[in-house]
Parts: C-alpha cells; structure tokens; sequence
C-alpha cells in the first residue's frame, strides 16, 4: 500500500464483494475461513494475492504484492483497507451488522494496531508453506486466474 492510499476510496474494478488476502498468512487464511463460514449468502469471493487475478488486484490497489501491508475489500465500487476491510466485511455478515459501531474509532488508532499485526503477521501466527487456496470447502469462491 506504500501507506498513502486512503482506507475507503472510489475504485474502477469489473468484479465486487471480493476479498483480497495473503494465501501464505496463517491468519489471512483463517479470516477467510472465518467470513465464508458465517457467510451463509455466499457473496463475498477471495482472491490470494499469491494468484494472477490477486496480483493484479493488488497493483491495482496500489498494494505491492510481494510485501503485502494489508488486506482489501473491493465492495460497491469502493476499494477498503486496514481497518476499514475488517469492519466493511464484518459488518456485512449476518448478525454482525453491529460491528459498525468501531468505526466511530478513529482510523489514527484503528490502524497503528492493524499495521503493527500485519507487520507481525508471520512470525505472531505462522505461514503456510504453499498458498491457501481454502480447499474443498471454498471451491468456485477462491479466484485463482
């Protein structure tokens, strides 16, 4: 992201309600996981950035794909990140609608603790030897292309 971007801005992407996640974190992972679960509508898909269709995205954002500094969310013709990516997700899930309310966080202290976790990532939680593309259980959500 080279930390510039803006967290929630306007994008020009031909696809919506895809997730942009480091298939290689242990813990991008599991919140893939964690969203397709709950997910019951299945209307969010992934895209790891380890994949063509991911690297592109991510150069798109502006986000270097070889040193990923966040996640993404491109919904409703907006791209979101950090902070704001969790919640725009988290908020969209049912039942979660609620998690609206840490927005009125402000993003100065939101995303120090975001960076400091994605700077961390690795080392906190692990990585996974190959890209986690979710297996079985996320087959035709996960775009590879």
């Amino acid at each position: 992201m080279r930390g510039s971007a803006p967290n929630i801005a306007p994008v020009d992407w031909p696809d919506d309600a895809v997730i942009l996640y480091d298939g290689a974190c242990v813990l991008c992972s599991g919140w893939v996981r964690f969203v397709a679960k709950r997910d019951t509508a299945g209307r969010f898909r992934f895209a790891p950035i380890q994949m063509p269709y991911g690297r592109a995205l991510a150069r798109h954002l502006d986000i270097d794909p070889d040193e990923p500094d966040t996640n993404a969310l491109i919904l409703g013709g907006k791209a979101y990140r950090r902070s704001d990516a969790a919640i725009a997700v988290l908020a969209a899930l049912p039942g979660w609608t609620w998690i609206r309310a840490l927005r009125l966080a402000p993003e100065a202290i939101r995303d120090p603790l975001y960076r400091a976790i994605a700077r961390n990532r690795y080392r906190l939680f692990g990585r996974n030897t190959v890209c986690d593309l979710g297996g079985p259980d996320l087959r035709g959500r996960v775009i590879e292309g």
